[in-house]
């Protein structure tokens, strides 16, 4: 009888009586239902904070109106009484942007997570107790000590809870990086900026970096900035499944440049349903900042081009809300004026106020008016510089003004005079422009909007004076230009008087 070989691993054979046997038969697998991933994006961490800190105190207060005010739980009551609830929710959102507590390395920190939501649920409250009509009746001592109590405490306990669970591998997005050049060096960077005094490198932006992957044969097997190279574009599928990837981070400059073979494979990754996602955009998410360097000559990652029903709207409402302000701050001007006159007088005498030239919005040369900070003299023999820290040239009264920013406040009759916003990137003398265009890209894309008092590289990043402090803040600078919307105005005006208050940025 002649024997036949059944299908074995190859190089290997069997012969025998064996391998006449009729093969068992297979019973029909079934396929067990795929379990959600617990490993959660950048997004997902910030709605779900939001959400459960919400839950929290609207549930605290439900019973505190259970408790002392008789309130019956039913649903029917709850939906009458809709106001309490929702006016709760939007007194918490205002508060807890204020007090950053929805800035992930902060809340992946216990230290700083419980001091940012303790400060915010205790202003939470308070303003909540003042406002009438939308509230219920706090008469109750006892009431009013529970709200404060129970809300500071169930909110404590969750951040604490997320920091031990939440913050931990098994809910942290895992990433291959593709490409292990200078693009995908930066991202590791800046995937590894910890928090003062956080050991965990990868705390709170929610990423495991596993390997790199990249063509180049000398670089296989290398360690670069903690992370390996695993292998090149032929093995990304394989690498992809057996390491449970989850995001696949594309780190190459010229995308447009790519071969064709690695882009059929970041393709095939996709159709297995592996998301693709681009360094720029994860830069982003990770940092509020675009990053210039890396991005090429693509325009779309740093202006906006999406055609947006709103953005009309958007203007309108944000010009009505620069004349508001504009209307608040010269006020305020004719306020600080009197005080600020007296000590200049005593100290450094000369004009109270002073115009400078700045770019605005599309190139046009504007003149800024700003209480005067310095010695009336002070760029006599030396032109346009950069002003330092503990620079001799400011008065005794200046240091005050450009430690809070006050001796900006004579800008709102620009904002008046329709030149500036009351956000948006702080307008640069035309010397330092015009030697800054030559060395940072997209450094005019800065002009496409209207320059602000504030901005969002204001409330970022501290004090700068050269070059690459100009090269960092453009980066925050680019992103405002291409995210903005009420929802960064917000946050950006409610960050900006902490800001202003702890002495950071000019």
């Amino acid at each position: 009888m002649k024997l036949e070989q059944t299908d074995t691993p190859a190089g290997s054979s069997i012969r025998g009586p064996a391998a006449s046997l009729p093969a068992p038969t297979t019973l029909p697998r079934l396929a067990l239902p795929q379990l959600p991933s617990l490993r959660m994006r950048i997004s997902e961490r910030r709605l779900f904070l939001f959400v459960v800190d919400a839950l929290l105190l609207n549930l605290v207060l439900l019973l505190a109106a259970v408790l002392f005010a008789d309130f019956p739980l039913t649903l029917d009551a709850i939906l009458a009484y809709n106001k309490w609830f929702i006016t709760l929710t939007v007194v918490w959102y205002l508060c807890a942007q204020f007090f950053d507590c929805y800035s992930l390395p902060r809340a992946s920190s216990t230290t700083a997570s419980v001091k940012s939501v303790t400060m915010a649920v205790v202003a939470t409250m308070l303003a909540y107790m003042l406002i009438p009509f939308l509230t219920p009746s706090l008469t109750s001592r006892g009431m009013i000590f529970y709200l404060v109590a129970f809300s500071t405490g169930s909110v404590i306990l969750w951040r604490v809870t997320y920091v031990k669970v939440f913050a931990q591998p098994w809910f942290q997005q895992r990433a291959l990086i593709v490409g292990a050049g200078q693009a995908g060096r930066a991202l590791a960077l800046a995937i590894h900026a910890a928090p003062p005094g956080d050991s965990n490198p990868y705390r709170g932006t929610g990423y495991q970096l596993i390997g790199f992957v990249d063509d180049d044969p000398a670089l296989l097997g290398e360690t670069i900035e903690d992370i390996r190279v695993l292998g090149n574009h032929q093995t990304l599928a394989d690498l992809t499944r057996t390491l449970r990837i989850d995001e696949i981070i594309l780190a190459i400059t010229d995308r447009h440049t790519i071969e064709d073979d690695l882009f059929n494979e970041l393709l095939h990754c996709r159709e297995l349903g592996y998301r693709v996602v681009t360094m720029a955009t994860v830069y982003e998410r990770l940092t509020g900042r675009v990053p210039i360097d890396h991005v090429g000559r693509d325009l779309e990652m740093v202006v906006p081009m999406d055609d947006n029903a709103g953005e009309r709207a958007y203007q309108l409402l944000k010009r009505l809300m620069d004349l508001v302000a504009a209307l608040i701050g010269v006020c305020l001007i004719l306020v600080i004026s009197v005080p600020v006159a007296l000590i200049n007088t005593r100290t450094s005498p000369g004009p109270l106020f002073y115009k400078q030239r700045r770019v605005g919005q599309g190139g046009k040369i504007i003149e800024v008016y700003k209480f005067r900070s310095m010695r009336p003299d002070a760029e006599k023999g030396t032109g346009a510089v950069w002003a330092r820290k503990q620079d001799d040239r400011v008065t005794p009264a200046g240091r005050f003004l450009r430690r809070t920013r006050l001796d900006e406040f004579p800008q709102f009759l620009n904002v008046l005079k329709g030149e500036m916003s009351l956000i948006g990137p702080r307008p640069e003398r035309p010397e330092f422009v015009n030697a800054l265009a030559l060395i940072l890209p997209f450094y005019r894309a800065r002009h496409a909007v209207k320059p602000g008092i504030t901005g969002w590289a204001q409330i970022n990043y501290g004090y700068g004076n050269s070059d690459r402090d100009s090269h960092i803040k453009l980066e925050y600078d680019l992103y405002y230009v291409k995210h903005a919307s009420p929802l960064v105005d917000i946050k950006i005006v409610l960050q900006t008087v902490p800001t202003m208050f702890l002495g950071k940025g000019l």
